[in-house]
């Protein structure tokens, strides 16, 4: 993305021989770019704040999965008896 950038920039540049806005278009698209803080790390988080909930979500979807399996299985015990089979094989 920053080999886009220059390229657009210096093209602008190149442009901007003959017309000062060309010049004033690659100065404000370096200034985007920079103030978008490409490479800066994220900020931390503030203190006190719960932990990220990609874990809690994954183990809400584990157990989710895990009652509807423990549910077909109950309700459908032939069903389930020929997909072990199957699977087995």
């Amino acid at each position: 993305m920053s080999v886009l950038i220059v390229a657009a920039t210096l093209t602008l540049a190149v442009l901007g021989i003959g017309n000062h806005l060309w010049w004033l278009a690659a100065v404000a698209l370096l200034c985007l770019y920079l103030k978008g803080g490409r490479g800066s790390p994220p900020p931390p988080p503030p203190p006190g704040a719960p932990p990220p909930d990609s874990y809690r979500a994954y183990r809400d979807r584990r157990d989710r999965q895990a009652r509807w399996e423990r549910r077909y299985r109950r309700e459908r015990p032939h069903e389930a008896r020929r997909q072990q089979r199957e699977k087995s094989r």
